[in-house]
């Protein structure tokens, strides 16, 4: 393990893994093509898995699959954990077939166990077939028989938004044992106009993201259902729309749904360090504090921080805020020791 540059561990909230059994799986289903994995390093899904365009060529680095890869990249970044996800494109978020998707998620679970069980420092977060009935079961099935210590969920599921009554019994779930879950975009708004300049990743999920925790927040699940949520990619759109959904909150009838003003409700978020820019960074920690970042890098995909300690050391902190950010935080609520 690498030495920890704060007195604590540095934990990665924010890393995804497609290990090879659910892709044969889905091979074997007819819903991927793997015929370019070891040449290209890509992989093709059916649209009603990935919920992209069909025949796109998702990217499948082999730390995504090879244990031993990731934990020498972990070395090198200076990371002593992972909270490791599925990616969006294996959530089956925008398609309504309940028994493909409960089953997909169930079987990404299981191959996202055994992923992790290579070593102590990958920690499974499970997913969330949410939309669907069968999404609390899993949840507390991933809890409890699969050893995981957190969840991930889409900002969406079976094409349906997170406030849909479907998904009460999954916030109830992780209210009542406060379990840590991670908000991942798993669509995007106004497709048609994203279609270009990679703009689904670059503009889409930022903004995805702001709609799907506003949505939590003015339905009121967030207020009856409070839990550790951490929103990837510095929150996308949410810290810089947070005063002006305030301000409608405060004078806008139709608006004004809760009891608690949003302003403390975003405040109890968290947020992903994700943002690829010192001084966004220093943005963040200012707007939300430094107890609610945590390290997020988005492993191993191009998009992704490659030297997050040194994104965090960029920034003006103090020892304790930076010790905060590096992994402090993230260890008590993942339940990290030592």
């Amino acid at each position: 393990m690498s030495t920890p540059v704060q007195g604590g561990p540095v934990v990665d909230v924010h890393a995804h893994a497609m290990p090879m059994p659910l892709l044969q799986w889905l091979e074997s289903e007819g819903l991927a093509d793997l015929s370019r994995v070891e040449a290209d390093n890509v992989v093709i899904l059916d649209t009603r898995v990935s919920g992209v365009g069909p025949g796109a060529p998702l990217p499948l680095a082999p730390s995504m699959y090879q244990t031993d890869l990731r934990l020498t990249d972990m070395d090198a970044q200076g990371v002593d954990y992972q909270a490791i996800s599925l990616p969006p494109f294996l959530m089956g978020s925008t398609c309504p077939d309940e028994d493909l998707v409960v089953e997909l998620v169930r079987r990404g679970n299981d191959a996202l166990a055994d992923y992790v069980s290579a070593s102590e420092r990958l920690l499974g977060l499970v997913g969330v077939p949410l939309g669907f009935v069968e999404g609390e079961r899993e949840v507390r099935r991933g809890l409890d028989e699969l050893g995981m210590p957190g969840a991930a969920i889409g900002s969406q599921g079976a094409g349906k938004d997170l406030d849909d009554e479907a998904n009460t019994p999954v916030w109830k779930l992780l209210s009542e044992r406060s379990v840590f879950t991670f908000l991942h975009p798993s669509g995007v708004p106004a497709p048609a106009r994203m279609k270009d300049y990679w703009f689904p990743q670059l503009l889409g999920y930022p903004m995805e993201t702001a709609i799907a925790t506003s949505r939590m927040i003015f339905s009121g699940r967030r207020e009856a259902h409070p839990f550790p949520l951490c929103l990837a990619h510095g929150g996308g759109c949410v810290p810089s729309v947070r005063p002006r959904l305030q301000m409608g909150w405060e004078r806008k009838d139709v608006a004004k749904t809760t009891k608690r003003p949003p302003r403390d409700l975003f405040n109890e978020l968290y947020f992903d360090t994700a943002v690829f820019d010192p001084v966004a960074l220093q943005r963040l920690v200012e707007d939300v504090g430094a107890d609610h970042v945590l390290v997020g890098t988005d492993y191993p995909f191009e998009l992704a921080d490659r030297d997050p300690v040194a994104s965090v050391q960029e920034v003006n902190l103090g020892g304790a805020a930076r010790e905060a950010i590096l992994g402090r935080t993230a260890a008590q609520l993942l339940g990290i020791k030592g």
